[in-house]
């Protein structure tokens, strides 16, 4: 197929998708020259220090709403920002907008086990470092050798020493970890990022791509759930602003878990955040969760929270099975499986709420 092919294809799935008007915002924003933007990074420097630099180098720039260390540049180009002595230190990072949004959205606490699963080139996994000011214990995955060398290299340029950075396929991961925090920034089409002007970016994505990228990920967040720890959360995320990579892989995994088999269950986080009204969104068919359309200042980009939570028994489930049991109406092997999940249940019980403890006679 060539590029003008996989572009009709990408017009038309928009308009398949979206109201004519925010098609035509999408066509607008992806037509646009995107605005450079910073994040400073805290890990080497402050905001005071960066903003104090920039103005002595008469760099104008204003301060993003939802963000403290996010910085819209509004007088240079990238490859001027390259030639300053801060970012040769590692003291500023060039980074979109939208991609700063996961990370925060995330939430990351000092202390935890965090997973990152498709790292480079390590823009979100410093992000996340500095949220915890290197007191998480972060594992970076990424598959390709080169792209894993470039996340070792920014990784240790912002001075992210809580990284461990390890070169694999994430959905290999051994189902012996957990972690307290995962995300998931998935490769996907790049729909939102494309730039309507280059014929070019339409030589790669096509409805192979599109498709290819929805297979991988579901089976990385499958992944991502099953090592998440019950009651913790994920951020799943693509700068793509197709139904297909995002509401439709969301809703297939929470279908798949959500289906009676598991000691557990997942469920949609709202997003909320100081500052969320600033972003241009896009409509989404998922509740809580938010795509952002690619404009001058973002790229297009959904974001959506997850939380694993356990899935309790309750006193009617409990009765059924007494009752069956009396009636001799179910097997052997049912009844070892039924009376497994009733002691999983009473051991939950007896952790939760230890004044039950009293009435142990013996351990079960």
């Amino acid at each position: 197929m060539d590029n003008k092919l996989n572009k009709d294809f990408f017009i038309e799935t928009l308009k398949k998708q979206y109201s004519r008007e925010n098609v035509d915002k999408i066509l607008n924003g992806l037509s646009c020259e995107r605005t450079v933007t910073l994040r400073i990074n805290t890990l080497k420097s402050d905001v005071c220090e960066i903003k104090d630099f920039l103005k002595s180098a008469e760099i104008e720039f204003d301060i993003v709403k939802w963000s403290n260390c996010g910085l819209i540049i509004k007088n240079k180009r990238e490859i001027d920002l390259q030639n300053l002595s801060i970012y040769d230190d590692g003291k500023i990072y060039l980074q979109s907008l939208s991609s700063m949004l996961p990370p925060i959205i995330l939430r990351p606490e000092i202390g935890e086990d965090i997973l990152d699963m498709a790292a480079a080139p390590g823009g979100k996994t410093t992000q996340i470092a500095a949220l915890t000011k290197n007191q998480a214990n972060i594992t970076a995955c990424e598959m390709n050798v080169i792209r894993a060398e470039r996340l070792r290299y920014n990784v240790e340029k912002q001075g992210a020493n809580s990284v461990y950075v390890m070169q694999k396929d994430s959905r290999n991961i051994d189902d012996y970890f957990s972690f307290d925090r995962i995300l998931l920034d998935a490769p996907c089409s790049g729909s939102g990022t494309l730039n309507l002007n280059d014929d070019n970016d339409f030589k790669y994505f096509s409805p192979k791509l599109v498709d290819k990228s929805r297979k991988t990920q579901i089976s990385l967040l499958k992944k991502a759930i099953t090592v998440l720890k019950k009651g913790k959360e994920l951020v799943y995320s693509t700068c793509s602003i197709l139904k297909n990579e995002n509401e439709d892989v969301v809703n297939e995994v929470l279908t798949f878990f959500n289906n009676g088999k598991y000691d557990f269950k997942i469920e949609i986080v709202p997003i909320e955040f100081e500052g969320i009204d600033e972003l241009p969104l896009l409509p989404s068919c998922i509740s809580g969760t938010i795509c952002v359309c690619p404009n001058k200042m973002y790229e297009g980009f959904f974001v959506a929270k997850i939380r694993k939570v356990w899935k309790f028994l309750n006193i009617w489930n409990i009765l059924w099975f007494n009752n069956l049991a009396n009636k001799n109406e179910i097997t052997t092997s049912q009844n070892v499986s039924l009376l497994s999940k009733f002691v999983i249940i009473l051991r939950t019980i007896f952790v939760v709420f230890p004044v039950f403890h009293i009435f142990m006679i013996f351990d079960i």
